[in-house]
């Protein structure tokens, strides 16, 4: 069997994210307020690709994590890049007393902070996914960080994000560590992904105990439209 890390929004789709999945044939993918994310079998079959087109819709896009992919003629790629995938080798747990979790009525500062950052996709309903954790100062939401894939027995971390003028004082160690601590209390390990050029999380991940499982593969594409798909 595949580890569930190797495919992890299908592992996460057709487990204990289930009631979220929205699917055709092997073709799975979460609502769009909630993530971008699809899950596609790791070399898609030309039917995948129409499965792919009936569920997003002619003109819509498909984003997609793993192996490299090559999509058919009529495809677009909007985007592709190489991305690592870390787990949790050692990381010290710590529980935020001062991080507050983090709900619907915070998504607008959620939102906000995320432009502010880019730490990566986060939509109106990421929230949903599992624990956000954020740090305030006087009254401002300064910095965040949550809970996104959920394939079995793990967790990732992910909207890890800190606004410029806050950084340097380790409130994305902070809430990582709770984080961490929250992960292993349900018996679960946490992970995460990063952009292989982002050398700065990447080593402050490391140093936190996260240790390098797997390179991978982030990308985004555009279904043929209405003309193109009929």
């Amino acid at each position: 069997m595949p580890h569930p890390l190797d495919n992890p929004a299908m592992a996460a789709l057709l487990g204990p994210h289930a009631h979220f999945a929205e699917r055709i044939g092997r073709v799975l993918r979460y609502p769009p307020d909630v993530s971008p994310f699809a899950a596609m079998p790791p070399e898609p079959a030309p039917a995948d690709w129409v499965a792919a087109t009936e569920l997003v819709g002619p003109g819509g896009s498909v984003t997609v994590s793993g192996p490299r992919r090559e999509p058919p003629p009529g495809w677009e790629v909007l985007f592709e890049g190489e991305g690592v995938q870390l787990v949790d080798d050692g990381v010290t747990p710590a529980p935020a007393p001062d991080a507050v979790v983090l709900g619907a009525a915070d998504v607008p500062e959620m939102l906000a902070l995320v432009e502010r950052t880019d730490p990566g996709p986060f939509r109106p309903r990421t929230v949903e996914l599992g624990t956000y954790l954020g740090i305030r100062r006087d009254g401002e939401l300064v910095a965040m960080a949550g809970e996104r894939l959920h394939p079995p027995g793990w967790t990732e971390i992910s909207a890890v994000c800190t606004a410029p003028e806050h950084r340097g004082h380790g409130l994305a160690t902070t809430l990582v560590r709770a984080l961490v601590h929250g992960i292993r209390a349900r018996g679960e390990t946490p992970f995460l992904h990063a952009a292989g050029t982002n050398v700065t999380a990447i080593r402050l991940y490391e140093s936190l105990g996260f240790r390098l499982r797997r390179r991978t593969t982030f990308a985004a594409f555009r279904a043929p439209a209405l003309a193109e798909a009929s």
